[in-house]
């Protein structure tokens, strides 16, 4: 279930990140600083929602 969650995070971790930096960009924060922490929230959030799907498809 690990390969399938690593799998899962490549995919997932780039459209989270993605999305949190266009929810910051919209929102006005257009600086390098809210840009970065939301990149790495996306990337981090990413990693309990890709073990999540995993065990969801694993079952």
């Amino acid at each position: 279930m690990f390969r399938l969650a690593s799998l899962l995070y490549s995919l997932i971790s780039t459209s989270l990140a993605g999305t949190f930096i266009i929810v910051a960009l919209v929102s006005g924060q257009d600086t390098l600083y809210p840009i970065v922490v939301a990149a790495i929230a996306g990337f981090v959030v990413a990693a309990p929602v890709s073990w999540l799907v995993a065990r969801q498809l694993y079952n």
